[in-house]
């Protein structure tokens, strides 16, 4: 039976971490943002996130989007660099038309630093990202 269940492939939509300064608290903060570089919107967007290594786990955390417009992008989160030591999953699961889309995305222990940042698409800064 799950041989007839077609799983389509999840492409332009991305999840990235990026480092930007917080004019309120003037801080450096670390924020998780879900971008659609696709020329349609998704629709009801789920995003559950969480840390875990060998001997630790975090609580899920869960973020709920109605529409994500073509060609943007959205704030998930902020992250605290403790968890950084840990593998973060964000599991997206979307609509486009009428088919339901789902992925996972996995920032392994330790690659989110300011080594690994690079240009993001459509987000006017650098961060860390996972396709």
């Amino acid at each position: 039976m799950k041989k007839h269940i077609h799983i389509p492939k999840v492409e332009g939509v991305y999840i990235a971490v990026v480092n930007e300064y917080n004019a309120i608290y003037k801080t450096q903060d670390w924020n998780a943002y879900i971008i659609n570089d696709k020329d349609v919107a998704l629709d009801m967007v789920i995003i559950v996130s969480e840390g875990y290594s060998e001997t630790k786990k975090t609580a899920a955390f869960r973020k709920k989007i109605e529409t994500l417009p073509k060609k943007s992008y959205a704030k998930i989160e902020l992250l605290q660099e403790e968890l950084f030591a840990l593998n973060n999953v964000f599991k997206v699961s979307f609509f486009e038309g009428n088919t339901m889309y789902d992925k996972s995305y996995v920032f392994r222990k330790n690659t989110i630093n300011s080594k690994a940042l690079q240009t993001l698409p459509l987000i006017n800064a650098k961060g860390v990202l996972v396709k």
